[in-house]
């Protein structure tokens, strides 16, 4: 953790927001691996805020229109990526706010949540979740949390065990591994480690 939380610190630069994915299956824990980096990257006096993507889901109606175990689906258009975009990714740039989440998939209704903020001076928005590289997001730096196939079959539930194609298809359009500043081994995840920077 230490020597990922000193590389996102180096692409910070006073006066500004960097802007950071964590990108992995959720078999890789992206949101726990995001959520542990606040408080170091505050430790070295960088101010850091965490969106998850598990709030900016798109509606059941449009999420699920082809079904609730469509792998394409699942690729190709459960994320509100434009919603992220504007109210987290281009809004804190222009104002320093963000917001924490859009919609609440449990009770498919938006979440009216209020905005958070970074200080003037800028700091760190970490946004974690999976399938984020290769969509054009505007990041300054990119983390990918890899599995092997054999890890990530085995560390996914039965109930999501359809999303695996998904991932299979990620590897292939978008090389996450080539694509990320950092790559973090997560197979076993007591002991992450980074095995690639650019």
């Amino acid at each position: 953790m230490t020597e990922l939380a000193d590389r996102v610190a180096a692409a910070y630069h006073p006066g500004v927001v960097v802007r950071v994915a964590v990108d992995g299956a959720p078999a890789a824990a992206p949101d726990r691996l995001a959520a542990a980096l606040v408080d170091p990257l505050r430790v070295r006096g960088i101010a850091a805020g965490w969106v998850s993507t598990a709030g900016f889901l798109r509606p059941a109606s449009v999420r699920l229109e082809r079904g609730r175990t469509d792998p394409d689906a699942y690729y190709e258009g459960w994320w509100d990526l434009d919603g992220l975009r504007r109210e987290v990714l281009d809004r804190v740039t222009e104002t320093r706010q963000y917001l924490p989440s859009l919609w609440d998939a449990r009770i498919d209704r938006a979440t009216r949540a209020d905005y958070l903020s970074l200080p003037p001076a800028g700091g760190a928005l970490l946004v974690s979740g999976p399938l984020l590289l290769g969509a054009g997001l505007p990041f300054e730096f990119t983390v990918h949390l890899h599995l092997s196939d054999a890890a990530l079959r085995r560390r996914t539930g039965p109930d999501e065990a359809w999303t695996l194609p998904a991932y299979a298809r990620y590897a292939d359009e978008v090389a996450p591994m080539a694509f990320a500043d950092v790559v973090v081994r997560m197979d076993d995840p007591r002991h992450p480690a980074v095995v690639d920077s650019r």
